[in-house]
């Protein structure tokens, strides 16, 4: 084998490496784990507007101790309502200083193309999607703080 053609095996073989491999390292990067005392959460995050429009519209399923962390740019009030949302889900605002603000347990998903908003009524800027009824087998209440990691 020549020089040449070891420096282009070598190239293909990081070429395949780096195609297997870019997903899961962008996939990573973009999880945050949200922890209330030692109870955490690994969340997928939705920064963007196109992020946060989709959320989590279309899952059929959320592991126990996954969920997604919306994060807005400043502190607000952000209603929410659940459009093409599948599965029941426990939503958790959070202000500025990890202090757990609104909680709304069991948000159901639009029924017969009706949908309510959820509207906290104190400013947060991140909100937490998890699956219905965590916030009850959690202890998960107002005035909680968490702990943001990755983020």
């Amino acid at each position: 084998m020549t020089k040449k053609q070891k420096i282009i095996l070598i190239g293909l073989v990081l070429i395949v490496l780096f195609v297997l491999f870019l997903p899961k390292i962008l996939h990573n990067s973009q999880n945050a784990q949200v922890c209330f005392r030692e109870n955490c959460f690994y969340a997928e995050l939705a920064m963007t507007d196109a992020q946060r429009t989709k959320g989590l519209m279309y899952i059929e399923h959320l592991d126990e101790n996954k969920g997604m962390l919306f994060i807005f740019d400043e502190e607000n009030i952000y209603p929410f309502w659940m459009k093409n949302t599948l599965i029941p889900l426990d939503m958790i605002w959070i202000s500025k200083n990890n202090e757990v603000v609104f909680i709304e347990k069991n948000a159901l998903p639009c029924q017969k193309n009706i949908c309510y908003n959820i509207e906290p009524n104190r400013p947060a800027i991140y909100m937490l999607e998890i699956n219905a009824g965590m916030v009850d087998k959690m202890g998960i209440s107002l005035g909680d703080l968490i702990n943001l990691k990755n983020i």
